[in-house]
C-alpha cells in the first residue's frame, strides 16, 4: 500500500492518477479483506474506506463493480464469523451512500436498512445480505454491470497494452531506422574517405603490377624472339657459325597470299608444339556420338531477337554516308597529312582479336594496337592510301559491323568497329580517293559485283573457274580471317574409288545443280520429308532441310588438322585435346562416302583442295590416334586409288574444277551458295534450305538484353556456320563454250589467247641491231598507262644492246586490219651512231650483258639497269630520255635485278654476295624513280649472286649461286 502511495496511484491531483494501477490496486484492497489476518484486512478496510470517501465513482457499473466485489467478501466473513466483518461493513455503507442515487437504491431496495450513524445497520445488513431483495437485486442488477465493468476493464487494459507495444515497436523502429541511418552514413562516410581510396590505390596498384609483369613477360619474349632469330641468322645453313647438323624445321601456314587469293607458302615455325598433352586427353575418353539436333535445342533464339522477313534488308551503305563519298568528286588527297577520322575497333585474325585505334589521315592509314598483353611493336601496322586496292563490307559476330581492306601488295586486314560506326569509317576512305581502289562506287555487295564485271568476264572465259569462285567468296563476305565464315568451294568429283579419273567423262562429277546433301537421291526424298513434316510450336524455327552447315569453323579446322596454326585452334575448340580419330579427316574417300549416306553432314570443300597438297600430309608429325575398329595410326590422309601422291590429288581437283563439265554446270552451284536458290521458294525447292540463325539479318542478336546469353549464342552460331551474302537474285548466266568464245571473239574483232592455238603460231624475223651490236635484253611492258589520245596506238617494246643503245619499238600485238594481225615499228634511231638514247655508264670490263642485268617498269616509264664498272645502280628515264638517278650501294659490280610482279619493289644481286632491295617511287600511278635508301640488305652467299627473283605476293626473294630464300621486309628464313 505504502508503494501504490509512494507512486501517487490513487492521486486525484496527478491527473486522475495512474488508472490501471488503481484498478489493481484496488481489487488487491478487497481480496486483503478476505485474509484471515484481521490487522491486513483492518488497513485494507480503512484504506478502501478513504478510497470510496475521495474517490469519484464515474459510472453505475464501477459502483456495481465494488459492491458485488464487497457483499461477496462481507458475506463469506458472517458465514465465517469472523472479525473482518466490522472493518468491512464501514466501506459498504460507505459505498451505498455514494452510490444510492447513481444505482438508484430507493428503488431497488426498498428495504434496505437505513443508513443512520446507529450502530443497528451494522446488525440490520448482516441479516439483509442475506435476504431475496438483496440477492435479486445482485443477481439482476449487480453481477451484469459487474461482469460489465470487468469487460470494459479487461478490454481498455488490453487496448493500453497493444497501443502501448504499438507505441514501444514504433519508437523501436523509429530508433532503429534511426541507428541504421546513422551507420550507414558512418559506413558511407568510411568507404568514401578510407575504404574506396583504398580500393582504387589497390587496384591501380595491381593494375601497374600486372603491366609491369606484362610488359616484362613480353620484352622477355621480343628478346628471346630476337635472340633466336639472331641465333639463326649465324648458326643457320649459311651463317658465319653454321652448324655442321641442322635440326629439323617445322612448317606452318603463312596468312600471305598471291594473286588469285591462294594461301601457298609455308613459314617457318619456330614456336612449335608437338601438342602430346592434346594426344594424351583424347585417349583417355570414349567415343561419344553426336546427334546434330542436339546443338540445334541449344541453337533457339528467342523472339525478340529474331527480325522478320519483311524487315531483313541488304548490307548497303546509308544515304548519308554515301553523300558523304562524293563519287562524283575529283578532289584528290592533300600534300599536308591531316587527320581525318579516329575511331576504336578490333583487329580480327585468324587467331587472335587485338583492341585498338584507327586512325585515317589524307595521305596514311594507321593501326594502333592497344591491346594491354602485346608485345614489343604489337600488331601496329601503317600504310599509305596509295596501297589501298579493295575494300569489303564484313559481319563479324552476324553484325553488319566490320570491313576488309586489300593492299596491293597481297596483304589484307580484317577490322571490326561499333556497329554504327563502319559505314562512316568505309565513306570517309572512300572520300580521300586512293588512286589504286578498284570497285569504287558500290553501296552494298550484290551491287560491287555487278558494277566489277566478273560475271561477265568468267562466262566469256577471261579468268578461271578458280579465280571467279574465290572473287565470289571474297564479295559475298568470306575471309581467311575469320574461320566462321571461311571460303568455301564446291565438291567437284564424285569417283573415289577407280584406279584411274578420266576427266572427259561426266560420269566422275558431282552433281552440281544439287546441295551436296542432296546428291544422293535417297537423301533428297528424306530431306523432302523432313522440310514439309517439320513444325515448330512456339513459331520461332523455320522449316530447314540441314541441321548442320556446309562452312563452319569447326569444318575448316577438321580439314586442316594436320596444319598449324589450324592444329592449336582445332585442340582449342575441343577443349584443349584433339577429337576422337574416327571423327578426324583422315580419309577422302571416306569422307565422301559419309556424305553421301549421312544427309547430316553436309561438308563442302575449302580452296586448299585446289592448290595446297601439304594439308594431306601430317609433316609436323602430329600424333592423331588410332581408329577405334581396325586400330589402323592415322597420318597421312588417305587418297583415292587414282591419285599418286597429295600433289597429285590437288592437281587432279584443280583440272577438275577448270575441266568443260564444270564450267558449263558451275552456275548452278553458284546459284545454291550465292543466288537465287539461297533463299525463299526457289532454295525450297532446290532442298537448299539451313537452319534459320545462319542467314545474314535474320538474327539481331543486340535485341538480347542478357550480355550473358548473348554471347553465349554468338559463340554457337559462330561455331555453327554462316551462309554467305546473297549477290544474285537472279538465274547465274551459264558459261561460254570454247566454240562460242571464238566466234564471238571474231565478231567483235577480239584478240583470243595464243595458248589456245599454240599449234598455229608462226615465226617472223626482225633486224633491229647490226651484228656487231647484238641484243641483250628484250621486253613489252605489260601494264603500259595511256592517254586518251594515245587509245589505239601501239605499246612500246624496249631493247637494250650489248652496246647500252636503248630501242623504243611500236609493238600492236592483234590488228585485224594488218595481213599478218600485228604490228611492229622499228625504232630507226638504234641502228645510227647519233642514238640519243643510250647507257652513258660503261658496262664492267669481262661481264656478260644479258637480260637479268636489266629491267624495264610495268608502265614503260623507267629503265634500271646494273653490271657497271663502278658498282652503280642506273634508272634512265624511258619517257625523258635522260639518267635521273645513279646509286652506289654495293661494294662491288651489280651482277643481277628483278622487278616484282606489282611494280613496287626491285632486288639486286651483286659480286659482293649481298642482295638489296629497293622501293620503286610513284607518283600519280606512274614510277618516277627508285628510292634511294634501300628496304633491306640480305646476306648469306658464299660468292657471287648470279640470279634473283623477287615475289611481293609471296614475300620471298629467290636467288642464287647457292640457292638462298629470303622473306621480304622481314627476316631472313635460312
Amino acid at each position: 500500500m505504502s508503494l501504490m502511495d509512494n507512486l501517487a496511484v490513487w492521486d486525484v491531483e496527478s491527473d486522475g492518477g495512474w488508472k490501471e494501477m488503481a484498478r489493481l490496486g484496488l481489487d488487491l484492497l478487497i481480496l486483503y479483506g478476505q485474509f484471515p489476518d484481521v490487522e491486513l484486512c483492518a488497513v485494507a478496510a480503512a484504506k478502501l474506506h478513504m478510497l470510496v470517501q475521495t474517490k469519484l465513482i464515474s459510472s453505475s457499473a464501477e459502483a456495481s463493480y465494488l459492491i458485488g466485489n464487497l457483499n461477496n467478501t462481507i458475506q463469506q466473513a458472517v458465514k465465517e464469523k469472523t472479525d473482518n466483518y466490522s472493518f468491512l461493513i464501514t466501506v459498504m455503507k460507505a459505498l451505498i451512500e455514494k452510490a444510492h442515487t447513481l444505482l438508484s437504491l430507493d428503488m431497488q431496495l426498498p428495504n434496505l436498512p437505513t443508513l443512520s450513524r446507529s450502530p443497528t445497520f451494522f446488525d440490520d445488513f448482516k441479516t439483509y445480505c442475506f435476504s431475496e431483495e438483496w440477492k435479486i437485486f445482485m443477481e439482476n442488477y449487480v453481477t451484469p454491470q459487474m461482469e460489465h465493468f470487468t469487460e470494459s476493464a479487461f478490454n481498455e487494459v488490453d487496448q493500453a497494452t497493444k497501443d502501448f507495444w504499438s507505441d514501444c515497436k514504433e519508437a523501436m523502429m523509429v530508433n532503429l531506422h534511426k541507428r541504421n541511418r546513422e551507420r550507414g552514413e558512418s559506413k558511407l562516410k568510411f568507404q568514401s574517405q578510407i575504404f574506396d581510396v583504398y580500393k582504387n590505390k589497390a587496384i591501380n596498384e595491381e593494375r601497374r603490377f600486372q603491366n609491369v609483369a606484362i610488359h616484362m613477360k613480353n620484352q622477355y619474349s621480343s628478346t628471346v624472339r630476337q635472340w633466336r632469330a639472331s641465333k639463326r641468322f649465324f648458326t643457320g645453313e649459311t651463317g658465319a657459325w653454321a652448324e655442321r647438323t641442322q635440326g629439323a624445321l617445322q612448317w606452318k601456314m603463312s596468312n600471305q597470299e598471291n594473286f588469285t587469293r591462294m594461301r601457298v607458302k609455308l613459314i617457318p615455325n619456330y614456336n612449335f608444339d608437338l601438342h602430346v598433352e592434346a594426344s594424351r586427353q583424347r585417349d583417355n575418353i570414349g567415343v561419344n556420338d553426336l546427334d546434330p539436333s542436339d546443338h540445334l535445342k541449344q541453337l533457339t533464339v528467342t523472339k525478340e531477337a529474331l527480325v522478320s522477313k519483311e524487315n531483313i534488308a541488304d548490307d548497303i551503305i546509308g544515304d548519308e554516308e554515301w553523300t558523304a563519298v562524293n563519287p562524283d568528286g575529283t578532289d584528290g588527297p592533300n600534300e599536308k597529312e591531316k587527320l581525318v577520322l579516329s575511331e576504336e575497333c578490333q583487329l580480327i585474325t585468324m587467331v587472335n582479336v587485338y583492341q585498338g585505334r584507327l586512325e585515317v589521315t589524307t595521305t596514311h592509314v594507321y593501326f594502333f594496337d592497344c591491346s594491354i598483353n602485346k608485345e614489343e611493336g604489337g600488331e601496329d601496322f601503317k600504310w599509305a592510301l596509295s596501297q589501298l586496292r579493295e575494300i569489303h563490307f564484313r559481319r563479324y559476330n552476324l553484325r553488319r559491323s566490320a570491313l576488309e581492306l586489300f593492299l596491293i601488295d597481297q596483304t589484307n586486314y580484317f577490322l571490326n568497329f561499333q556497329k554504327k560506326v563502319r559505314n562512316k569509317v568505309y565513306s570517309r576512305i572512300l572520300s580521300l580517293r586512293p588512286p589504286n581502289l578498284i570497285y569504287f562506287g558500290s553501296r552494298s555487295p550484290a551491287e560491287l559485283l555487278k558494277s566489277s564485271g566478273l560475271s561477265q568476264k568468267w562466262v566469256h572465259r577471261e579468268i578461271t573457274n578458280f579465280e571467279y569462285l574465290m572473287q565470289l567468296n571474297t564479295i559475298a563476305g568470306r575471309t581467311y580471317n575469320d574461320l566462321s565464315q571461311y571460303p568455301v568451294f564446291p565438291w567437284i568429283i564424285s569417283d573415289y574409288e577407280s584406279d584411274s579419273l578420266n576427266l572427259n567423262s561426266c560420269t566422275v562429277y558431282r552433281d552440281l545443280s544439287k546441295p551436296i546433301g542432296a546428291v544422293n537421291p535417297k537423301n533428297g526424298e528424306i530431306l523432302r520429308e523432313k522440310f514439309e513434316t517439320f513444325e515448330d510450336p512456339s513459331g520461332v524455327i523455320e522449316k530447314f532441310h540441314y541441321g548442320t552447315h556446309y562452312s563452319n569453323a569447326a569444318g575448316v579446322m577438321h580439314y586442316l588438322i594436320r596444319m598449324e596454326p589450324f592444329t592449336a585452334l582445332h585442340i582449342e575448340l575441343q577443349g584443349d585435346r584433339f577429337d576422337v580419330t574416327d571423327r578426324q579427316f583422315h580419309s577422302v574417300p571416306g569422307t565422301w562416302k559419309m556424305l553421301m549416306e549421312n544427309p547430316n553432314d553436309v561438308k563442302e570443300l575449302i580452296p586448299e583442295f585446289f592448290y595446297l597438297p601439304e594439308f594431306l600430309v601430317n609433316e609436323n608429325g602430329f600424333d592423331l590416334g588410332k581408329l577405334q575398329i581396325t586400330r589402323e595410326q592415322v597420318n597421312d590422309v588417305k587418297l583415292p586409288k587414282w591419285a599418286e601422291s597429295p600433289e597429285d590429288f590437288v592437281h587432279k581437283n584443280m583440272l577438275a574444277l577448270e575441266s568443260e563439265y564444270v564450267s558449263e554446270n558451275l552456275h548452278n552451284w553458284i546459284d545454291l551458295i550465292f543466288g537465287y536458290k539461297q533463299k525463299g521458294p526457289a532454295a525450297a525447292e532446290a532442298l537448299n534450305v539451313f537452319y534459320y540463325c545462319t542467314y545474314e539479318g535474320a538474327v539481331d542478336l543486340d535485341a538480347i538484353t542478357n550480355e550473358h546469353d548473348r554471347k553465349a549464342l554468338e559463340g554457337m552460331i559462330n561455331n555453327f556456320g554462316q551462309t554467305p551474302t546473297q549477290l544474285m537474285k537472279e538465274p547465274h548466266p551459264r558459261r561460254m563454250t570454247l566454240d562460242e568464245i571464238v566466234a564471238r571473239s571474231i565478231k567483235i574483232d577480239r584478240p583470243l589467247s595464243i595458248f589456245q592455238f599454240i599449234n598455229n603460231l608462226k615465226v617472223y624475223f626482225v633486224t633491229i641491231t647490226q651484228d656487231t651490236d647484238p641484243l641483250a635484253y628484250v621486253i613489252v611492258p605489260r601494264s603500259q598507262a595511256r592517254s586518251i589520245i594515245q587509245h589505239g596506238m601501239p605499246d612500246s617494246m624496249v631493247t637494250v644492246s650489248e652496246d647500252g643503245k636503248i630501242g623504243m619499238h611500236g609493238w600492236l600485238p592483234y590488228d585485224k586490219t594488218i595481213s599478218n594481225y600485228f604490228l611492229f615499228e622499228k625504232d630507226p634511231s638504234v641502228t645510227t651512231n647519233k642514238c640519243k638514247r643510250r647507257l652513258n655508264v660503261p658496262f664492267a670490263p669481262g661481264i656478260k650483258v644479258e637480260p637479268k642485268l636489266f629491267v624495264v617498269s610495268h608502265d614503260a616509264k623507267l629503265l634500271i639497269s646494273g653490271g657497271h664498272w663502278d658498282n652503280s645502280l642506273q634508272v634512265y628515264h624511258l619517257g625523258k630520255v635522260k639518267k635521273i638517278n645513279h646509286i652506289v650501294r654495293h661494294i662491288d659490280i651489280v651482277t643481277c635485278v628483278a622487278l616484282d610482279y606489282c611494280g613496287s619493289h626491285l632486288v639486286t644481286g651483286s659480286r659482293d654476295t649481298t642482295c638489296i632491295i629497293w622501293q620503286i617511287q610513284q607518283q600519280g600511278g606512274f614510277s618516277v624513280n627508285i628510292n634511294n635508301r634501300p628496304l633491306q640488305t640480305l646476306y648469306g652467299h658464299e660468292g657471287e649472286v648470279t640470279a634473283v627473283y623477287i615475289s611481293t605476293e609471296l614475300d620471298m626473294v629467290a636467288s642464287a649461286s647457292r640457292v638462298c630464300i629470303h622473306i621480304v621486309l622481314v627476316e631472313r628464313i635460312f
